[in-house]
């Protein structure tokens, strides 16, 4: 398994995995923001691959407020779900954000679907609003304290 950080030439095959979690995971609405996220804010993004083939891919972007990072895109094949993939790919994100200084809590805006993995890590459950992301994709946003995140 090998984390590395992202690339252009990376694009089409995250619209793959996009797609492959469509509709279950994702709304088809959401494949322009992945692009324009891509190809605008993927300073801290990176890929999961195993065996040279992509099996997962996130990031995560500083907020305006300086104290707060936002974890940003998780996307996992979904053939290699439920295997540790995910996991691995948040720890490492996780130490990432606690190299940078000044940083105090991670946050993620995740869905119904998925909220169940953060609290894993120690996430709590801040604000639900429903029907955000699209129609049946509620919005689940979660933080964490830097100091107290969990190992997942």
């Amino acid at each position: 398994m090998k984390i590395r950080k992202y690339h252009d030439s990376d694009i089409n095959s995250i619209i793959d995995l996009l797609r492959l979690n469509t509709p279950d995971y994702f709304s088809p609405t959401e494949e322009k923001d992945l692009v324009d996220y891509l190809n605008n804010h993927s300073g801290n993004y990176y890929i999961i691959e195993v065996e040279n083939k992509i099996l997962g891919c996130g990031g995560f972007n500083l907020t305006d407020d300086a104290e707060i990072v936002r974890i940003s895109w998780d996307i996992i094949h979904p053939q290699s779900q439920g295997k540790g993939i995910g996991s691995e790919l948040t720890k490492f994100r996780i130490q990432r954000i606690k190299e940078i200084e000044g940083i105090k809590t991670i946050s993620v805006r995740t869905s119904q679907l998925v909220y169940k993995f953060y609290e894993r890590f120690g996430f709590e459950i801040k604000e639900i609003a429903r029907n955000y992301w699209a129609d049946g994709f509620d919005l689940y946003r979660m933080d964490c304290d830097i100091n107290s995140i969990g190992r997942g």
